[in-house]
């Protein structure tokens, strides 16, 4: 007999490995290869969060994000882009994937070619996450705080629906910008610039 687990619509579901120790690194990797139609993150505490696919909106405002970040890292040279296929595991032991993200050279120069084929062992300096309609805030944010946690040294998170950028940075309150039409990087992504306009428009 098939058990048919149903997700509830746009709502992320929380699964933990029978043994209740979550999956070590090389499992997890296993299961997400044994599983590839699923969204699938693991928490700090070894739950398994299968996650919902974004909307068609979102996924084009990201796309816009991984497009202008990805130019702008090949002609900087001195890291590389990631979309949001891509997952890193975390110091705190979860394995999260942003929406886009950018590595440095030097960080990835650390890393043998098994580690960089899997899911690398590290945390992107640079991470933006595009907020979702369905997306509760607190929840979003709390996900940024664990980036810079981890290491990231800047994190946007962005908000579309009310055209906002929260800024995220070591050490420092979270800063909000509203209206804005572009976002220069700083520290490690120093010189990228993001245009907003074709994100706020959206599908529109």
């Amino acid at each position: 007999m098939v058990q048919v687990v149903t997700i509830p619509a746009r709502q992320a579901l929380k699964l933990l490995p029978a043994n209740g120790h979550g999956f070590s690194d090389k499992t997890y990797f296993a299961f997400c290869q044994a599983n590839p139609d699923l969204n699938v993150e693991r928490t700090a505490e070894g739950e398994i969060v299968i996650v919902p696919p974004a909307g068609g909106e979102s996924s084009y405002q990201s796309c816009e994000v991984i497009a202008q970040l990805g130019n702008w890292a090949r002609q900087d040279r001195r890291g590389k882009g990631f979309d949001s296929s891509a997952e890193f595991i975390l110091p705190d032991g979860s394995a999260l994937s942003p929406d886009a993200a950018w590595v440095s050279n030097r960080s990835l120069g650390k890393l043998d070619r098994e580690q960089k084929r899997k899911f690398p062992p590290l945390c992107p300096e640079f991470v933006v996450e595009v907020r979702s309609p369905s997306d509760r805030l607190k929840k979003v944010q709390a996900k940024m705080e664990q980036w810079i946690a981890n290491g990231a040294q800047l994190a946007w998170l962005i908000d579309a629906d009310h055209q906002a950028v929260y800024v995220y940075r070591p050490a420092r309150a979270v800063e909000t910008r509203r209206g804005i039409q572009r976002l220069e990087g700083e520290g490690p992504v120093k010189g990228f610039v993001l245009q907003l306009r074709s994100i706020w428009q959206g599908l529109r």
